[in-house]
């Protein structure tokens, strides 16, 4: 038997947001849907699972224009504020699940929340509605329900980041440099959402061409480019792309039949 995994692009785009405020170029100003695009974040689903990947700055309105209603876990990449700084908005999610929320991310990325968001961890009055959250350092890979997820490590410019493999999945955002061992987790995979920010290089994200280089070296059946800055006009570069590659968008879905053994897997 097998059963639905569901991904949700929740946001595409660079730490600014697209439109970024007082830009007034060509992308900015474009009423096409696909070149709106809200800080970076993702949702996997599979039966009545939730899980996130990173609490973006607009982790708001992503939940309210996708129906989120719960979330089980949240992983997280590193702690730029861009990928962190909707960690306030799971205090919602708590009304739901009526249990703190295990968040998964590295030793220093927990270390750092735990550092800047202390309001959170210095429970000082029970009734304060405040998230309730529990810090769960990642290891190497790790079972929520039907969904095993496993740490996949990568560079971002002078630091680390940790990417995250789920089944067919693969979600690499953040990232300017893929070490040798973490080419050994993704093999076979169906999908890989991968950082691409723009054209021009970067010190700490992969540009389009070098994107386009990595994702045909992990041979991905399918490879979505996230993390796009302004100077990606959606339909113009996709267009440009080579098969098998795309542009990501806010509000994209995939689907995949995964094995139900996964789910007893995760049950024992």
């Amino acid at each position: 038997m097998q059963q639905t995994l569901k991904i949700t692009i929740l946001g595409s785009g660079t730490s600014t947001g697209i439109p970024v405020i007082g830009c007034q170029c060509d992308v900015c100003k474009s009423s096409h849907p696909y070149n709106q695009r809200t800080r970076c974040s993702l949702l996997i689903s599979c039966g009545p699972y939730n899980i996130l990947v990173d609490t973006s700055t607009d982790l708001r309105q992503q939940a309210l224009r996708e129906d989120i209603r719960h979330i089980d876990a949240v992983f997280y990449t590193h702690s730029h504020a861009d990928h962190l700084h909707g960690i306030d908005d799971l205090r919602a999610f708590n009304l739901t699940v009526k249990k703190p929320i295990p968040i998964y991310g590295s030793t220093a990325t927990l270390a750092h929340i735990k550092h800047s968001f202390g309001y959170i961890f210095q429970h000082h009055e029970k009734s304060t509605f405040i998230p309730r959250l529990q810090l769960s350092p990642m290891p190497a890979q790790i079972d929520v329900g039907p969904l095993t997820m496993i740490a996949v490590p990568l560079q971002h410019g002078s630091g680390k980041s940790t990417g995250y493999r789920c089944g067919p999945l693969a979600y690499l955002t953040d990232c300017n440099a893929i070490p040798e061992q973490s080419f050994t987790l993704l093999g076979d995979l169906e999908l890989l959402i991968l950082d691409g920010l723009r054209y021009k290089p970067h010190q700490t994200h992969f540009n389009i061409p070098q994107a386009i280089e990595m994702a045909q070296r992990i041979g991905a059946k399918r490879t979505l480019l996230t993390h796009l800055s302004h100077d990606i006009d959606h339909l113009q570069v996709n267009a440009q792309l080579p098969a098998g590659i795309e542009l990501a968008h806010d509000g994209q879905t995939a689907e995949f039949m995964v094995p139900c053994y996964q789910m007893e897997h995760a049950e024992t």
